[in-house]
């Protein structure tokens, strides 16, 4: 039989016991009702200035794909969730004030604008604070730590990183049979001055020739011009240019050159997508440029042209917002549920062909912006604007 004592010692042991698995339930009580709450994406954007038309439809169409995500339950049972601050143009006072409102408001990842030099004030407040830091269509290698130094890591963006993005215009010009190219570089932004370097650099690998290199400032003075009329004494097989048809250049050197007699076909990047900046007279033909997704309803990818045809999209740019969120619930479905940013940041450096809606992406320590992404090629004859092919960089320039 057992003692009184043994008795007493064995009671302590029962009560300790049950002690420890009420903690336990309530310790795992605790982390479900933590886990059961939603997911917050802070979506630092601009609704109302230069950046608005890449800002909105991007984020039109993430708001859809998150809606996709919550009907299927979420990322590990939790739902997302998009909390949204417009920066009224991207000034910086305005632009730190959102993201200080979205952090201290329980955002667990930041999304921002598509500039990195607008993006600054939001993306260092955010980095500050250790969450994972996305934009939607940044185009530089800026997006990470060669701008914003150790930190930096924790900062990423779907757009198409311009090295790649510029190599894979040169692939398409090669396949095309052309072989002698004029160089038009818009120097008003980095992005434009890096694709048509990237271009150059793969060109020269393939074994093409450079015969002109021309530059102008799509939003100063008569630099266009001068350009154009520069260019109409070249004799190339393909001009390439990268630039915004919202900047009013695109149309400007399009139409001096066809004025002019020249019809040499002009290649552009994804800045040179849609059909909103055409001109009337003369209609534009001769015109290629490459982009993330068709907005003209003949994507290869039936998903894609519904979700184009439901935010009313006018460039191939809105595609990224989706991206982005994909981008997003892989890694923390990776990270077994956690939004730690450093753990987030650590997953989605390593992405190696890693499915979105917009095709399969890359990243790697000293990219944090995509390479690898297949891209739409979109021609535009007669101001008709069709899908001819799509094209996939086979290796990365450096520039």
């Amino acid at each position: 039989m057992m003692s009184r004592r043994g008795s007493r010692v064995g009671l302590v042991l029962v009560v300790a016991a049950a002690s420890a698995i009420a903690l336990v339930a309530t310790a795992t009580a605790r982390t479900t009702a933590q886990k059961a709450g939603p997911i917050v994406i802070g979506w630092a954007f601009d609704g109302k200035g230069s950046m608005a038309p890449f800002d909105d439809p991007a984020l039109a169409a993430a708001q859809l794909r998150v809606k996709y995500w919550n009907a299927k339950g979420g990322v590990d049972g939790r739902q997302l969730q998009i909390r949204t601050c417009d920066t009224q143009g991207n000034k910086p006072a305005v632009a730190k004030a959102c993201a200080l409102k979205l952090t201290s408001g329980g955002a667990n990842v930041i999304f921002t604008t598509c500039d990195v030099d607008l993006a600054a004030p939001v993306v260092q407040e955010s980095i500050n604070r250790g969450l994972l830091t996305v934009a939607p269509c940044i185009g530089t290698d800026q997006m990470g730590p060669k701008r914003f130094g150790p930190k930096g890591r924790l900062a990423f963006s779907y757009g198409n990183v311009a090295q790649d993005e510029g190599s894979a215009m040169a692939q398409y010009a090669w396949s095309k049979g052309w072989r002698t190219a004029a160089l038009a570089t818009d120097g008003v932004i980095v992005y434009f001055k890096d694709v048509v370097a990237a271009f150059k650099s793969r060109w020269l690998q393939l074994g093409g020739k450079v015969v002109d290199q021309e530059t102008y400032h799509s939003l100063g003075g008569n630099d266009v011009n001068n350009a154009v009329s520069r260019l109409n004494n070249v004799k190339a097989d393909v001009v390439v240019t990268s630039t915004a048809g919202a900047f009013g250049a695109l149309s400007t050197l399009i139409t001096g050159m066809r004025s002019a007699g020249n019809n040499t076909p002009v290649l552009n990047s994804w800045a040179g997508d849609g059909a909103y900046w055409l001109p009337k007279s003369p209609p534009v033909t001769n015109y290629w440029f490459v982009t993330f997704a068709s907005v003209f309803g003949d994507d290869p990818n039936p998903a894609v042209n519904k979700l184009a045809k439901q935010v009313h999209a006018a460039t191939g740019g809105f595609i990224t917002g989706p991206a982005a969120i994909d981008g997003v619930v892989t890694a923390i479905r990776r990270a077994h549920g956690s939004t730690s940013g450093s753990t987030l940041a650590s997953i989605m450096q390593s992405f190696k062909n890693v499915p979105t809606l917009s095709g399969n992406v890359s990243f790697s320590a000293a990219l944090h912006t995509v390479f690898g992404r297949q891209y739409r090629v979109i021609s535009i004859q007669d101001n008709k604007p069709t899908l001819v092919g799509t094209v996939t960089a086979k290796v990365v320039a450096k520039i």
